[in-house]
């Protein structure tokens, strides 16, 4: 009996097309030995292969399967994430930063001493990542300094599990429960490209200024340190999202730094929420992006925000690096 005869179950042939795009572990006859039959596993994503085969896309390369040799097929989780190496990471972070720009940035070696009259976190700590050219115990002394003189709580941001991180604990630091956005924050990147490619159901502009109708539904800024971390990145992209009236219904910022486009405040009227209205700026932004000559997407999303998380997940986003506000123990 054929594992297509087998009463009440569903045939190969079905199962094998129901998993096309899944990553599975497919088992299938690779010859005799002593008149027994030999199997083996191909585990990765599987695609058709035409010509009555398939392809399982392995760690070690495209394994061709001839259809009629699948004894069975199942779909598996997502091979585990290997982790971006730390020069990755740190370059990744300089870039959100640039694209995130304090009113005061000063280096400490591979260090940097942010503060933006407290508008965000981001903008008002210690980003934490490389040499800071000082023994660890100094460098956190001059944290702590810099953050007394501008007036802002004394605050690192670094990479979760870096060795900057480390160091930082071993000198007491501990993790910043008076960050009012929550002290960790998932850093998601994706390829532009596919994100461009995303379906659009609304209207959107993009602009090279914030206009009106952006800070409308984002809120105006409060102070001149948060009109500055807003607006005053090197190549900054501001969408807008209209109704079929022409009524703003979403904003997004968008700026380019290099070959990464970075997104930040997406907001949308409530009243077109689970619309598409957000999948529609990000779509657009991320075709600005391109032609700006960007590759990848990079947003920064605090772990305690389920719903852009969930929204970004759907969107393709993957999760690159978290990083952490450490303060000083008390």
């Amino acid at each position: 009996m054929t594992p297509d005869e087998h009463p009440g179950r569903p045939g190969i042939a079905a199962l094998i097309d129901a998993a096309l795009g899944e990553r599975v572990a497919l088992r299938h006859r690779i010859g005799e030995r002593e008149g027994r039959p030999l199997y083996t596993d191909a585990v990765g994503p599987l695609s058709d292969g035409g010509a009555g085969t398939v392809v399982v896309d392995t760690r070690k390369g495209p394994v061709r399967v001839e259809r009629a040799a699948v004894v069975a097929v199942r779909v598996v989780p997502p091979a585990p994430r290997r982790r971006a190496s730390w020069s990755a990471v740190s370059r990744l972070e300089n870039l959100c930063a640039d694209a995130w720009p304090a009113v005061v940035d000063e280096p400490l070696g591979g260090w940097r001493l942010r503060a933006a009259g407290g508008f965000t976190g981001r903008a008002n700590s210690a980003l934490a990542v490389g040499d800071p050219g000082l023994p660890i115990d100094a460098a956190l002394d001059r944290v702590r300094a810099f953050a007394a003189e501008h007036g802002i709580p004394t605050r690192l941001q670094t990479p979760m599990g870096s060795p900057w991180s480390e160091a930082a604990a071993r000198e007491g630091w501990v993790l910043d429960g008076g960050h009012q956005a929550g002290p960790e924050v998932a850093v998601l990147v994706a390829d532009l490209t596919n994100l461009a490619a995303l379906p659009s159901t609304a209207a959107v502009e993009l602009t090279p200024d914030a206009t009106d109708d952006w800070w409308a539904i984002t809120g105006a800024p409060e102070s001149e340190a948060e009109r500055h971390v807003l607006t005053a990145a090197a190549r900054p992209g501001f969408a807008v999202s209209r109704g079929a009236d022409g009524t703003p219904t979403g904003a997004l910022r968008a700026a380019v730094v290099e070959d990464h486009l970075h997104l930040s405040r997406l907001a949308t009227r409530s009243e077109v929420r689970r619309q598409g209205v957000g999948t529609a700026l990000t779509a657009a932004a991320a075709a600005w992006g391109l032609e700006q000559g960007a590759r990848w997407a990079v947003l920064q999303v605090n772990l305690q925000n389920g719903g852009a998380r969930a929204l970004y997940a759907r969107l393709g986003c993957t999760e690159h690096h978290r990083y952490h506000y450490l303060g000083p123990g008390r």
